[in-house]
């Protein structure tokens, strides 16, 4: 079991017997070390299995994606934000969509909101089973990571029957889809809706009541409302501990308002209930996929994208034939439109939190400067003096729960 959270000075010298004779060992976790699972290092002082204090070294994959941005027009930007939460890029795709939208002041018709709460959730799901999955691995259970694994192959088939990719998406269009939903995308959704449900309650079934499991992860790396908010936690790390934050909830956007679903939290905030409000927030996400089915089929079909021409390319077999569309083509990629000088901010739920756009607009073809506020980022501050006193093995867990993508750290 760990030790309530002390917060320390990273380099300090703490001795948990008080013995000034002891030595401390340095160890490295990271950055090419399996367990942390991302490229980012931690150099930690031990004594014996316990960490006794440790510094976070992070930016071994920092690529200046904001810089780059400021370079970029807005369509190029998309496959910037793939980069970042590469496990659930479409939530980051369409996130930067609405900021763009939201500059604009573009109006998005119900349907292509629906149809991006589809993709969106999916991508949550596709999330969460990875986190859940290599959580159980790093408890020594191999086998529950296999069986959700081969669910989320199936969401990636579905993102290649929408946009053609499978993890780097690059999915939709500032104001909607570049094209409809197929028929086999639709049946592809639906069978999904049939299919996981028995496997996701099958992975549960694994850890939910198993003791070794809740004997490795409840009561470990315990944290309360207070600490998480002083550190601007969100997502389903903030929720286990009992606070009920969702940007879905709380600034709806995609008309999330209209759906019906719940916001699992909590009561510990340990390594346990992260686990269980990610497994519980799956659950959710096919409910609220369910609800927005139906919102479709009662949606005139064939509109998948607003009336915005200057942002909408003309189809590939036009701008080979025809010279008008080949400008319309050129311009808008290359961001040739006139857009006005603003300064906006969006946040999306992400799938490790509230992941935000904010965006100074001088009214050239590229943003004068936009920051992307990093869920990972942001969660990951805190793992160094939250390790304070715990176990090695446990630290490994406590890491794994917060789910810390290195593109989404480093950026």
């Amino acid at each position: 079991m760990s030790k309530p959270i002390t917060k320390i000075t990273p380099n300090a010298a703490v001795y948990f017997d008080n013995d000034p004779q002891d030595e401390l060992i340095t160890l490295n976790i990271g950055p090419t070390h399996p367990a942390t699972h991302g490229v980012f290092q931690n150099v930690v002082q031990i004594d014996g299995e316990r960490i006794v204090s440790g510094v976070s070294t992070i930016g071994y994959i920092h690529r200046a994606f904001e810089k780059i941005a400021e370079h970029r027009p807005f369509y190029q930007i998309t496959p910037l934000t793939d980069r970042l939460n590469y496990c659930s890029a479409p939530i980051n795709n369409m996130g930067w969509h609405m900021t763009v939208e939201k500059l604009l002041e573009i109006e998005i018709p119900k349907r292509v909101q629906y149809m991006r709460v589809i993709v969106m959730e999916l991508a949550r799901i596709a999330d969460h089973i990875i986190c859940n999955g290599i959580l159980g691995v790093d408890t020594g259970a191999f086998s529950g990571f296999l069986y959700v694994m081969q669910e989320r192959e199936f969401i990636y088939e579905i993102f290649e029957e929408i946009c053609g990719a499978r993890l780097t998406t690059n999915i939709g269009r500032i104001g909607g889809f570049e094209r409809d939903f197929n028929e086999v995308a639709f049946q592809k959704i639906a069978e999904f809706l049939k299919r996981f449900p028995p496997v996701l309650k099958e992975f549960e079934n694994l850890f939910v009541r198993n003791r070794i499991f809740i004997e490795r992860t409840s009561g470990v790396a315990a944290v309360t409302p207070e600490e998480a908010l002083s550190y601007s936690w969100s997502g389903p790390i903030l929720r286990a501990t009992g606070v009920d934050y969702d940007v879905r909830v709380v600034s709806p956007y995609c008309s999330y308002e209209e759906f019906d679903f719940d916001v699992p939290v909590g009561t510990t905030g340990d390594v346990y209930d992260r686990f269980m409000v990610r497994n519980e927030e799956m659950w959710q996400s096919l409910r609220i996929i369910e609800q927005a089915l139906e919102k479709i089929a009662r949606e005139p079909k064939g509109v998948f994208h607003a009336d915005v021409p200057a942002f909408y390319l003309p189809p590939k077999e036009q701008v080979y034939t025809n010279m008008e569309a080949l400008i319309y083509h050129f311009k808008i990629v290359m961001g040739e439109w006139e857009t006005p000088q603003s300064e906006v901010y969006h946040a999306v739920e992400g799938a490790n939190g509230e992941l935000g756009f904010y965006m100074i607009h001088d009214g050239g073809r590229s943003p004068y400067r936009l920051h992307f506020r990093r869920p990972s980022f942001i969660n990951y501050q805190m793992f160094a003096p939250m390790s304070s006193g715990m176990l090695i093995s446990d630290a490994i867990l406590n890491m794994s729960s917060l789910n810390v993508i290195a593109g989404e750290l480093d950026a």
